[in-house]
């Protein structure tokens, strides 16, 4: 028996929206402690990127009903767990956090929750977010188009993330370079 899974849309859209207003607010409260934005463009390409990827995991898994088998329960279970390390790293980072590259010259880089163990511990969930979301909704060119395309995205967003913390924050002394 198959089931519809049309909520995954409706649920990752409002935690979407949700973490875009969490930006906005630390955004906010970040310029007016004198930080401002690097890399603007990487902002256009990040809701390019997801909005794509949504709407091709929306047309390939189309009805979005699948059967609740083993294989679904496990992406599910996944997919909690990945939400749940992705608002750890957004708590974590309090009001630094954001989906654009704001730093604040001077600033302490922060190193607790999951940033203890890694440097980029929210691009990890994203990357395997990109993985699990098109395993669930049996779409497998979205899954081998877009986990590319994402990977390609973050290896540059990354560097250029590292590169504006390195120049403007304690990052270098936080996250030594090997």
């Amino acid at each position: 028996m198959n089931h519809s899974f049309a909520w995954v849309f409706v649920v990752m859209g409002l935690q979407r929206l949700f973490e875009l207003v969490i930006s906005r607010r630390n955004r906010r409260a970040l310029e007016a402690l004198g930080g401002r934005e690097y890399y603007p463009e990487t902002f256009r390409t990040v809701v390019v990127l997801h909005v794509l990827y949504f709407a091709s995991l929306a047309v390939e898994s189309y009805p979005w009903r699948f059967p609740l088998d083993s294989r679904t329960i496990l992406c599910l279970f996944v997919l909690a767990i990945l939400t749940g390390a992705r608002y750890w790293c957004i708590a974590s980072l309090g009001r630094c956090w954001n989906v654009r590259i704001i730093v604040v010259p001077g600033g302490a880089v922060k190193r607790s929750g999951p940033y203890r163990f890694l440097r980029h511990p929210n691009y990890l969930v994203l990357v395997l977010e990109f993985l699990i979301l098109p395993l669930l909704l049996r779409a497998p060119a979205t899954l081998v188009v877009f986990s590319l395309a994402n990977l390609a995205f973050l290896r540059q967003r990354i560097r250029l993330e590292e590169k504006a913390l390195m120049e403007s924050t304690d990052y270098g002394t936080v996250f030594p370079t090997r």
